[in-house]
């Protein structure tokens, strides 16, 4: 079908400047909201919270058995055509679930947007879905967990998204059509289904073990985000990365006319956030760094995820979970490049958020409410930053950011009366001295150099080899430091 005979298709509403091609969708413009937020809360919450071991994946690992999954599914559950996946949603009960403290807790992180994966790779909605029996309304919960979040959050005054990972469904739970289990069973075609034989790489070349996804199920896929977007209007509508699959192509299109119409008529400023060219440059932001960054200052607004533990996006009972200052340099590090940067947390199946997770919200927020005025509206400086660390492109590189106390990042924002603010945070152990070698070049007045939100004294010096700044006893400040640089105007007298 064309990408018109698809939109046409869509029982809602779709008049609207925008048109289901590439070139129509280019006028697409990043909202201000969004560029200027620069930081929100991911959460991945669901079924796979239950058995709480190996990932979010644990859906698709527990039928293989080349993973470990598989043998901790045995020894603790049985036999997989006897116990299945599915017998873990009536355990995913949320008994103790708050969506308002999820948001208090949310907004005293620093975050300005939450994005809820409300379907992962399982096929287990989290909305209430006339689609699925499979979903949180009817089984596990038996909450409308999507509609609730939404409210609790935007009571707080931020903005709300959805995640949605339907395309991966696919092909998910395929590993449980090659041993005895209860995948094999047409009673549970609705949940496990399709569970065709296709390669993780959506771009790879079809053929019998790699099979494209069917028009059947690429409508479906499409009308259930429609129905999210219809009954919870999100202003963020996140996918993963199969939709590169160039199967969906046209589909996306229609979405990406539909979505953008039915939300300027609402009076929201959409943003559609996809991985690996699946959209065009300028027709949706990109998430170009999953679990890393990028080497440069990108021209076009884009977004960087990562999760609060090292081995998992959904619970799990032996979480890795990082230092709050190394996420925060994550952070800072993405922001100077133009980025928007997404932390994701992995609730319990009871609906509480482990103290440690909200350890680490909490402390980012902290470090926010210090130095969040170089974050928040802040743009790219002239450069990036500085100093010896040497930061890998793209996705899953993050543990290899170890940063120094000469490795420095710079934003800017501008204000009258002075023509720039230039702030310089400091990633690393700092020193009582540090030279900022990208400021030898400064011509312009420097009119004060100090900490926000701080008493601390800097004393400061512009040399041959760039701006030379003695810091207060580091040892009181919170880390990672951030110096606020105010340069004059020429026109300022």
């Amino acid at each position: 079908m064309s990408p018109e005979e698809i939109l046409s298709s869509i029982p809602a509403p779709v008049k609207g400047p925008f048109k289901p091609s590439w070139d129509s969708l280019s006028m697409y413009k990043v909202p201000k909201w969004f560029t200027d937020s620069r930081f929100g809360i991911f959460i991945h919450w669901g079924a796979y919270s239950v058995p709480a071991f190996g990932s979010e994946w644990y859906p698709r690992n527990m039928y293989d058995p080349s993973q470990p999954e598989y043998e901790y599914h045995l020894k603790n559950f049985g036999p997989h055509r006897d116990f299945g996946y599915k017998d873990f949603i009536p355990m995913f009960t949320a008994e103790n679930w708050d969506p308002d403290e999820w948001a208090r807790i949310f907004e005293r992180a620093g975050a300005k947007f939450v994005v809820l994966v409300a379907e992962h790779h399982d096929g287990f909605a989290l909305w209430d879905s006339s689609y699925t029996r499979w979903c949180a309304s009817r089984v596990g919960p038996k909450r409308d967990i999507v509609k609730e979040l939404k409210i609790a959050v935007e009571d707080r005054g931020l903005i709300f998204g959805v995640s949605y990972h339907r395309a991966e469904h696919w092909w998910f739970f395929n590993t449980g059509m090659k041993i005895d289990s209860d995948v094999r069973d047409p009673k549970y075609f609705d949940l496990y289904g399709p569970a065709k034989p296709a390669s993780l790489d959506p771009r790879a070349p079809p053929s019998p073990d790699n099979v494209p996804p069917d028009h059947s199920f690429l409508m479906d896929w499409l009308l259930r985000i429609v129905e999210v977007v219809e009954r919870y209007r999100p202003w963020i509508v996140y996918f993963d990365w199969w939709i590169a699959n160039p199967a969906f192509e046209p589909y996306l299109k229609a979405f990406a006319a539909y979505y953008y119409n039915r939300c300027y008529g609402w009076g929201i400023e959409p943003v559609i956030v996809y991985k690996h060219g699946a959209f065009p440059k300028g027709v949706a932001v990109p998430d170009l760094a999953e679990r890393g960054s990028v080497t440069t200052i990108q021209d076009y607004p884009w977004l960087a995820d990562t999760s609060v533990d090292y081995r998992s996006w959904g619970f799990i009972k032996d979480a890795e979970y990082k230092a709050p200052e190394s996420i925060i340099q994550h952070m800072v590090d993405v922001v100077s490049k133009n980025g928007a940067f997404l932390l994701n947390i992995g609730p319990r199946p009871d609906g509480t958020i482990p103290e440690e997770q909200k350890r680490i919200l909490l402390n980012i927020g902290e470090w926010l409410k210090l130095y969040g005025e170089s974050i928040y509206g802040s743009k790219p400086w002239a450069v990036f930053g500085e100093g010896p660390t040497k930061v890998e492109e793209g996705f899953f590189t993050e543990r290899k950011l170890t940063f120094t106390g000469e490795d420095v990042r710079y934003t800017a924002r501008y204000a009258y009366p002075f023509k720039e603010i230039v702030y310089a945070t400091i990633l690393g152990e700092p020193k009582q001295e540090i030279t900022l070698k990208a400021l030898r070049e400064m011509h312009k007045d420097i009119v004060g150099i100090d900490i926000p939100n701080t008493r601390e004294k800097v004393s400061w010096s512009l040399t041959e080899n760039g701006l030379k700044i003695v810091l207060p006893d580091t040892k009181r400040l919170k880390r990672p430091i951030t110096l606020r640089i105010i340069v004059k105007s020429n026109d300022v007298s």
